[in-house]
């Protein structure tokens, strides 16, 4: 072909530049935007909008060519999840002179904006929701322009990978979180008080932490002074329970006896390091927590702290002793495990394993029986001080090197003849000052503790309130912890008032609430219903003509609140232990951790299991096959959580509805009788204990509050070391019914069988995930957040406590920081971050 020239002929294909009008190019566009760039969605995206986007608007400015307009982008729509932080992502052309995010619809959000970027958490919800966003811009002739975004947010999950089951010496966390070490057993709690040496020298524990780490709270802090405030996530008060000891560790070569006696110096170490914390916590701009040694609002409570008693027991006859003739005082509080947070600022640390501490020797009882108190002896039976009893750590032993000091002979509850009967003379009725609720204000510490008496006399475990509702009677749950005790609850007298949650005079309010009320006992039914049973003298055979023993008043009753409970035949429970309530639906739940008394001939709908789990001879990797016996834990060995919804959702209702949320089991255990929850090896887990809802404050107790879930476990031990879950439980009757083909084997070969038809929730599924693993022979217990839920703090109880200084067999928390394996193992409260700033868990 001929190829003609172009020019030759004048073609003009018009590609010559006739716009003479000040519109921008592209490239204008794409600088003018990206000169405001900022990370788009904070983490959660990489997204930027195209020039010319769907969210790109303009708007010009007439004529005049030194001011093309203003261009703003609000960055593309994404979709989110509850309790994500979103940072939105806003761009004005370089004309603009102002600019900004304001909410146009969806549930309402705090915008925060620091160095131009704008960031909110997502909401709580229900199911997925849009939220949308206004990104405005004005120009410096007053032109406007606005572009929207809509962020669309999903319920809450379980976001991070579950642990895997372990028998580390270390806390292990999921990828992405941190662990940090607070506060440590030993650790100095007023100035001048030296670093504890860990070497079994140290002293002063009144001024030291104390050993191993239970319940605990945290309570908000003004900026400044001792008042609280309750949104503050950088200064708080943390009060922390001291359930117990580990002798072994305490001193230079483990506790000693000299001709038959303990050493002075030894037994007040050990007395003091019993009790509970309250200490002051500063997180630093950086985001590392410490607590204040010298701060004033420090405090050590232990067995020695004057006390005062209120309710209905204030005065009774049977709290008489040497030290309060009056029976309106007392000294100190011990073996405090689980808590509960008031709603007006005050600290609940409850008295469980109490009653082993006290001696009483043969022939107590017959001195009472001739002194016309037989009754007592019907009353401390029941409660398991038995006439032999030598007393934990033998106290009593002591040779007080000071005339008339008596902090070793209160432990001595044995009546001395010849001295007066009504016990002003000795300690007869010191048992009778232990068992009870303890009410502290962590904002004062020179307020004496109160012992709620209302709330009745046991191995408390817990105390958590239900939701306070203007002009509802507020509730408070508890358990008996120990096997076959019971479930309670106290309905206060007073109605809930809003304006007590911040009044200045927090134990004022304690007595409104905790000193009149009724005492309720649980009873379950085979088909899921309940009764609440009140525990009122003269009602249902509580009198003084009860055969099983003669209740004299409502302090009677209250004193021995479980002989009062069996004659109102509550529900023999597999060991309660902790309460947690949901914050959203008040819907109650409970640990049964485990009970080896428990067989198939006493099985019921509420504890439906008793059988054989076997655990694997020392040193294998697998479960025998046929199952080994000689180690097997026998009874309910795995334990449950049960939960209870009141009648019309409310506080004072007397009866309820229930189901198990989750059975506790080996993953791979029979899913057709002991497994019965369908777990897995994500969140198989053994003897439930420590229980708690996340605040209200945060998302992680709104809409579908997270449950953690703690265990004290000594059937899983083989596998793996005490554990932490989290969960996103459902409601009660959101599962079916489930028969139990029970079938034990005893150590002798015995094997019984029987059939129990119990009420089971949902299976928890993916809902339930292992988030933490402790340290060796440790028992994860204890565990409260900051308000906003991403400091969460978590106690790491009795770490190698089978050990002694001749065989350590843990060295946390110094193994945390990779020390080597030759420090003394501390109790020690940790606290648990997101690597991102997010909140913990979800």
């Amino acid at each position: 072909m001929t190829e003609l020239s172009l020019t030759t002929i004048g073609y003009d294909d018009g590609d010559v530049d006739t716009n003479a009008s000040r519109n921008l190019h592209l490239n204008d566009i794409v600088q003018q935007r990206y000169s405001r760039r900022q990370t788009l969605f904070g983490g959660l995206s990489a997204m930027t909008t195209a020039a010319f986007g769907s969210v790109l608007l303009s708007a010009c400015g007439g004529d005049e060519l030194d001011d093309p307009g203003v261009v703003v982008s609000a960055g593309e729509s994404i979709t989110t999840s509850s309790g994500k932080t979103v940072t939105l992502n806003g761009i004005a052309g370089d004309n603009a002179t102002t600019s900004g995010f304001t909410q146009v619809s969806g549930p309402t959000v705090t915008l925060s904006t620091a160095g131009g970027v704008t960031t909110f958490v997502a909401p709580a919800v229900a199911a997925a929701t849009a939220l949308v966003f206004r990104f405005s811009a004005s120009g410096k002739n007053g032109q406007t322009s606005s572009a929207d975004t809509t962020v669309t947010v999903n319920p809450a999950t379980l976001a991070f990978t579950a642990v895997s089951k372990n028998l580390n010496d270390i806390v292990t966390v999921p990828e992405g979180y941190s662990v940090a070490v607070l506060y440590r057993l030993g650790d100095p709690i007023a100035a001048g008080v030296s670093v504890y040496g860990n070497d079994g020298q140290d002293t002063n524990f009144a001024q030291r932490a104390g050993d191993q780490h239970d319940g605990m709270s945290f309570f908000g802090l003004a900026a400044s002074g001792n008042t609280p405030d309750a949104l503050n996530n950088s200064r708080g008060i943390l009060a922390l329970n001291h359930e117990n000891i580990v002798p072994a560790y305490m001193h230079a070569n483990g506790p000693t006896t000299v001709a038959g006696r303990r050493p002075e110096a030894e037994v007040i170490k050990e007395i003091e390091a019993h009790g509970v914390s309250t200490i002051e916590v500063t997180r630093a701009s950086g985001g590392a927590w410490s607590y204040v040694q010298a701060s004033a609002l420090n405090r050590r409570i232990t067995p020695n702290t004057p006390m005062v008693f209120n309710g209905p027991v204030r005065g009774a006859a049977q709290l008489r002793t040497l030290y309060s003739n009056d029976a309106t005082a007392g000294r100190g509080t011990i073996n405090n495990c689980a808590n509960g947070q008031m709603p007006w600022n005050t600290y609940l640390t409850n008295e469980e394993n109490w009653a082993g501490y006290f001696r009483r020797t043969a022939g107590d009882a017959a001195v009472r029986s001739a002194a016309g108190l037989a009754k007592q002896n019907i009353s401390l039976t029941r409660y398991g001080i038995r006439e032999g009893a030598g007393g934990n750590y033998n106290w009593t032993t002591v040779q007080p090197s000071t005339a008339g000091d008596t902090r070793f002979a209160k432990w001595n509850a044995t009546a001395t003849a010849g001295l007066a009967a009504d016990g002003t003379a000795d300690f007869r009725n010191e048992p009778f000052q232990y068992g009870w609720v303890v009410e502290i204000d962590p904002f004062n510490p020179a307020a004496a503790p109160r012992k709620r008496t209302a709330l009745g006399r046991m191995n408390h475990e817990g105390c958590w309130p239900g939701r306070t509702i203007a002009g509802t009677r507020p509730a408070f749950y508890m358990g008996d912890d120990a096997q076959n005790e019971y479930i309670y609850k106290f309905v206060s007298t007073a109605v809930w008032a809003d304006a007590d949650a911040t009044n200045a005079d927090r134990l004022a309010i304690g007595d409104k609430y905790l000193d009149t009320g009724t005492l309720y006992v649980a009873k379950f039914n085979a088909d899921g219903s309940g009764q609440w049973l009140p525990l009122v003298f003269g009602q249902n055979g509580l009198t003084a003509a009860n055969t099983t023993y003669p209740f004299a008043d409502q302090a009677d009753v209250l004193i021995n609140t479980r002989l009062a409970a069996d004659v109102l035949g509550a529900t023999k429970m597999d060991r309660p232990e902790w309460t947690a309530v949901n914050p959203v639906n008040g819907e109650m739940y409970c640990t049964l951790t485990n009970n080896s008394s428990r067989t198939p001939a006493n099985t019921d709908a509420s504890n439906p299991r008793a059988y054989t789990d076997p655990k694997l001879p020392q040193g294998d990797v697998v479960n025998a096959d046929p199952p080994t016996t000689a180690q097997a834990t026998r009874g309910n060995a795995n334990g449950h959580v049960i939960r209870v919804r009141e009648s019309g959702d409310t506080t004072e209702a007397t009866t309820f509805t229930w189901d198990v949320y989750a059975f506790g089991s080996g993953a791979d255990l029979d899913r057709t009788n002991i497994n019965l929850s369908g777990l897995d090896a994500s969140n198989d887990f053994s003897s439930p204990d420590g229980l708690w809802f996340g605040r209200n404050t945060n998302v992680t107790g709104q809409v579908a509050p997270v449950l953690w879930i703690q265990t004290d476990d000594g059937a899983y031990t083989d596998v793996t070391n005490c554990m932490m879950l989290a969960a996103l439980p459902g409601r009660v009757g959101d599962g079916g019914t489930r028969t139990v083909n029970n079938t034990l084997t005893t150590a002798a070969g015995v094997t019984t069988t029987s059939t129990t038809t119990t009420r089971i929730g949902a299976a928890p599924g993916a809902n339930l995930k292992r988030f933490l693993v402790g340290p060796k022979e440790c028992e994860i217990t204890g565990i409260t957040s900051t308000p906003d839920g991403r400091s969460l703090f978590v106690n790491i109880q009795h770490p190698g406590e089978n050990g002694n200084v001749g065989n350590i067999t843990s060295s946390w928390p110094a193994s945390q920081s990779g020390q080597a394996g030759t420090s003394r193992p501390r109790s020690a409260t940790i606290v648990i971050t997101k690597n991102d700033g997010g909140i913990v868990g979800i």
